[in-house]
């Protein structure tokens, strides 16, 4: 006998009673039978949406809501969040702003898509909201969401927040505070937020039975990848390298957290462990970590591979990904400055220059940088003029210390004073019209007034000097300056300004006489020491001090000169003797004509080495030793001037007996 279809509220009971188990799948099934007795059931159809939503079946859910447009007009929350949920945000943010009376759940929802849009001013109003209106078990949730916008408004925008103070009972809440603290550049404060919060979460999950190793080990895993960021910009790269290593190694579930993990490891190689690099960056550059990763962390990432297809010699996929992040960043001037790089590096670096002018152009608020990087690719190639012409296209922050001084510099290492003289002047014109008496104004002018004098225009010094007197009036340095000044032009305003100088009264007013003493007679015996060496007698001061005189420095004797010395016969005297017209070289060892053979047997003289026979060039006419010279020989130092050794007395040249040797 077949069994009777339920009735309606029956199978709302079976409906009730299944979700009510969380047994989804049965529940689905009992609200399509409703559906298919009455498609007009609006509460079997929401919970029909609710059962596809809870088994992750968003796809189907959405399909069921556009189908059903009666009914989807009271489910815009469910629409909104199977969106969120397939990351369709920007249709799941347009589908909560059409919620005219939005109730707490519908904002909180909307918090959560404004923070994956990266809009946490609104997303942090709005959790402030939330926490000051409902109350209910998820307030230490809201709170910890609270904390998170917090830092990411600090971290990410770079806005100045107050500590709201919110208790650090949980490791979620530690680490957010961390991310917080490393916002505003205190990484030793993030260091001890997050060692604590690892502490709180392994001995939360250590109370847990069900919990295995690996599950906390994946749990603490973004933790110490932060902990693992903080070493690193505290300067301790082998601690934080090791943590990366050892978080990899776990394989985290999060990937997210292993790309942000191996970019990290990409900038600790630099240019070592290349092929490492390369593995690692792939894995932080996959498909699947669009909806993973803030825009900053994306950006980053993409950087660092560019950078390391500079440095790996990957010319096209420099040039590629540059182009590429210049489309997608065209506010940011590194993908730029990558490219201009890259294209130095290919020895072409009018083409890297003309990239940086043609982009300062469109983008004249990030000129600061390009123009700089221009300016030392100008240097590089030795052309001076056009990296000063590109500091001098800095605008208003030409006239920065730094780059004044950079200006001087290069024209100064070129000899044109005229020009490092025209960059004070219109410096210090500037400061006059727009920041006068400030103290980058003083300075400039006390540089150009010590140019001017060094460079002999004292008029140009004392006009500089005279503006610096009027700002300091009772700097005796200024005025002793002027006053130097005006004696080389007009002796009669030295002379006059020199009444204003404070007497010897006033400057040794707050000499202490005592401790000069007593720094000058922890000297004294280094410079005793001095005098007894030169030999000189010093003479008492008025108060028994020791003057030490300065020593004589004695007189190089000259040579004494033969007395038969004729000038006229030895006229090459001061020459060089390797260039006097009598100089005939070295004479050449006689082991180097040593013939060859066997040990013993006499040498055969060849051709080169008989003497019988003649032969051209200077060895026929040199004589032999311990042989007579030849007439040539004999002619050739007859026609030499005699010097005066050679005209001492025949007995002062005769050779001296060798004495016997003793057995």
């Amino acid at each position: 006998m077949a069994q009777a279809p339920l009735s309606i509220p029956a199978l709302y009971a079976e409906l009730k009673r299944f979700g009510q188990n969380q047994e989804f799948e049965r529940a689905l099934k009992i609200a399509n039978k409703i559906l298919q007795e009455d498609a007009g059931e609006s509460a079997a159809f929401n919970c029909k949406v609710v059962c596809l939503g809870k088994l992750d079946k968003f796809d189907e859910a959405l399909t069921a809501l556009h189908k059903a447009k009666g009914h989807a007009s009271d489910l815009k929350f469910e629409k909104a969040y199977c969106e969120y949920r397939l990351n369709r945000t920007m249709e799941a943010l347009a589908t909560l702003r059409s919620v005219e009376k939005p109730d707490n759940r519908t904002n909180e929802l909307l918090a959560q898509v404004l923070y994956r849009l990266e809009n946490y001013e609104e997303c942090y109003q709005l959790y402030r909201n939330l926490i000051q209106n409902s109350e209910d078990e998820y307030d230490e949730e809201r709170e910890t969401n609270l904390s998170a916008v917090l830092a990411s408004r600090q971290l990410w925008d770079e806005v100045d927040m107050d500590d709201p103070g919110l208790q650090e009972e949980s490791y979620e809440m530690c680490y957010n505070m961390a991310c917080y603290l490393i916002g505003r550049k205190d990484f030793q404060g993030a260091e001890k937020k997050l060692r604590k919060g690892e502490v709180f979460c392994r001995k939360m999950f250590e109370d847990d039975a069900e919990v295995t190793e690996d599950e906390i080990q994946d749990e603490l895993a973004i933790i110490r990848v932060q902990l693992a960021f903080v070493l690193q910009k505290l300067g301790r790269p082998e601690e934080a390298l090791a943590i990366y290593n050892q978080v990899m190694k776990h394989k985290p579930s999060d990937a997210g957290l292993s790309a942000v993990a191996s970019n990290n490891i990409v900038t600790l190689n630099k240019d070592q462990n290349v092929f490492d690099s390369k593995k690692k960056m792939k894995s932080a550059t996959s498909d699947n970590l669009k909806h993973k990763l803030t825009g900053k962390q994306r950006q980053s990432i993409n950087i660092n591979q560019c950078l390391l297809h500079l440095h790996t010699n990957q010319t096209d996929q420099c040039h590629s990904l540059a182009a590429k992040l210049k489309t997608q960043f065209p506010d940011l001037s590194t993908p730029v400055l990558v490219d201009a790089a890259q294209y130095v590096k290919d020895k072409d670096y009018k083409r890297a220059i003309q990239l940086m002018q043609d982009y300062t152009k469109l983008h004249p608020e990030q000129a600061v940088k390009i123009q700089l990087a221009s300016a030392q690719i100008h240097l590089v190639h030795g052309e001076v003029y056009q990296a000063c012409d590109a500091l001098k296209s800095l605008g208003d922050l030409q006239y920065r210390p730094g780059v004044v001084s950079a200006l001087v510099t290069l024209y100064l290492s070129q000899e044109d004073s005229d020009s490092a003289s025209d960059v004070l002047d219109r410096t210090v014109k500037w400061y006059q019209k727009n920041q006068a008496n400030t103290p980058d104004h003083l300075l400039i002018t006390r540089a150009n007034a010590n140019f001017q004098l060094k460079n002999g225009n004292p008029k140009q010094a004392a006009a500089m000097l005279e503006d610096l007197r009027r700002s300091m009036p009772n700097d005796p340095q200024t005025l002793a300056q002027l006053i130097s000044a005006y004696s080389q032009f007009d002796p009669e305003k030295a002379q006059l300004i020199s009444r204003d100088l404070p007497s010897v009264k006033t400057l040794a007013q707050n000499v202490d006489v005592d401790a000069v003493e007593a720094a000058f007679s922890t000297l004294g015996p280094k410079y005793m020491k001095r005098a007894q060496k030169t030999d000189t007698q010093p003479s008492p001061g008025p108060a028994g001090d020791m003057i030490i005189q300065k020593a004589k420095r004695k007189k190089k004797k000259k040579g004494k000169l033969p007395k038969n010395l004729d000038a006229e016969v030895d006229s090459e005297r001061w020459v060089p003797r390797r260039e006097r017209s009598y100089y005939r070289g070295k004479r050449k060892d006689k082991k180097k004509d040593i013939g060859k053979g066997t040990q013993g047997s006499a040498s055969v003289p060849s051709g080169d080495m008989d003497a019988s026979k003649g032969g051209s060039g200077s060895e026929a006419n040199s004589p032999r030793p311990g042989s007579a010279p030849s007439p040539t020989a004999s002619a050739a130092a007859a026609a030499l001037p005699q010097g005066p050794r050679q005209q001492k007395p025949a007995q002062a040249q005769k050779k001296k007996k060798k004495k016997g040797s003793k057995w």
